[in-house]
């Protein structure tokens, strides 16, 4: 048996759940639309992965450098830079609680007593997973040289840096 209920305006209201007609109130409708909602509002965001739930990639041997949104392991292959030699930086990036992964990381170098740079100019490539190959580096003369990291995202630039010395 089926029950209807009529509105003021002599509309029919009616709820249908696991194919069985019940009778609700255009209030009872409206608490269960939103209670309906609220509930799937939770359900996707304890299904949904955090930011905090992604550890970080390891990268074994790396130095660690952070700035207040991000973390940047890096390290050089070879490990020993020598002066006037080329080699690569391996990067894993990590962004802190909730922020957005880099739109993209650069590397530079530096030589803070004689003012100048590299050189060369590293290409950055992404390798997946917050990890970033650069290549293309070569400190051309011995001292003391400064890495200097970029990390872009969200129309914010974030720089780190950390000093090596070459003998």
């Amino acid at each position: 048996m089926k029950r209807d209920w009529y509105n003021e305006t002599g509309k029919t209201g009616m709820l249908c759940v696991k194919r069985l007609a019940l009778p609700v109130s255009p209030y009872q409708s409206r608490g269960i639309s939103l209670a309906l909602s609220v509930s799937m509002l939770a359900l996707a965001f304890a299904w949904a992965p955090s930011a905090t739930a992604q550890p970080c990639p390891e990268l074994p041997g790396a130095r660690k450098v952070e700035s207040d949104r991000y973390v940047l392991y890096y390290r050089t292959k070879p490990e020993k830079v020598a002066v006037s030699q080329h080699f690569a930086v391996e990067m894993v990036v990590c962004p802190k609680d909730g922020l957005p992964a880099p739109e993209s990381v650069r590397v530079d170098g530096f030589m803070p007593e004689h003012n100048h740079g590299m050189n060369y100019k590293a290409v950055v490539k992404p390798a997946g997973g917050g990890r970033y190959d650069a290549a293309g580096l070569m400190f051309h003369m011995p001292g003391r040289w400064d890495f200097i990291f970029e990390i872009r995202a969200a129309g914010k630039t974030d720089r780190v840096t950390s000093t090596v010395v070459l003998q």
